[in-house]
């Protein structure tokens, strides 16, 4: 595969274009370049996700984990103009992207930063995500057990997972742990899954 996208300085050398992002309520022309994920194309199960999520919490703070070059946060952000959005990202070449694409769309409720540079306090009204399958199992549950638990009570998280990268496992799993997960749409071997906020009592 090369060199991850999820490197935080991605060594490969600079090669900027330009993909756009065409959905029945918006249409947004973004930059992107070498060493992030999906450059060529918005990815195909983002475009699942955007395609068959229902609308976004209309306020409150929004969250896009493993924003990349912005186009889910930009999405939310369109949607939800009303409410404050977050992308974060290990990749620093993909949210330096993503703040010059929210510049480009005139979105100015939208913010793009590392992890660790969000306020641990700060609870989400959603988290939609196409959550880095390729990190490794161990890493990708780790990410999930970091953020899901910021979700506010009655809150929601959709990611969409590829069947074949373990969608169905993955929603077993998230069961397991206490946030009940149903699939909500599946289209071209992509899973939707939505996550409830964990049940109460449940701290594993």
């Amino acid at each position: 595969m090369g060199e991850h996208y999820f490197a935080a300085r991605p060594g490969a050398a600079s090669r900027r274009r330009t993909v756009d992002l065409v959905l029945p309520d918006l249409h947004l022309r973004l930059e992107t370049d070498s060493g992030v994920f999906s450059p060529d194309r918005v990815d195909a199960g983002t475009r699942v996700l955007l395609e068959t999520v229902p609308a976004p919490p209309q306020t409150g703070d929004l969250l896009d984990l493993g924003c990349g070059y912005g186009p889910i946060a930009l999405t939310l952000a369109s949607r939800s103009p009303q409410a404050s959005v977050w992308g974060v990202d290990v990749n620093r070449r993909a949210l330096e992207l993503a703040d010059l694409n929210a510049t480009t769309a005139g979105l100015d409720n939208v913010r793009f930063m590392l992890a660790d540079e969000i306020d641990p306090g700060l609870r989400f009204a959603a988290i939609w995500s196409n959550p880095p399958i390729r990190i490794g199992k161990a890493a990708l549950h780790d990410l999930l057990l970091a953020w899901l638990p910021r979700l506010s009570p009655g809150g929601l998280a959709h990611l969409v997972v590829q069947k074949h990268l373990g969608s169905d496992s993955l929603q077993r799993w998230l069961n397991d742990q206490g946030f009940p997960t149903e699939r909500i749409a599946s289209r071209s071997a992509y899973r939707v899954l939505r996550v409830s906020s964990r049940t109460e009592g449940h701290t594993r």
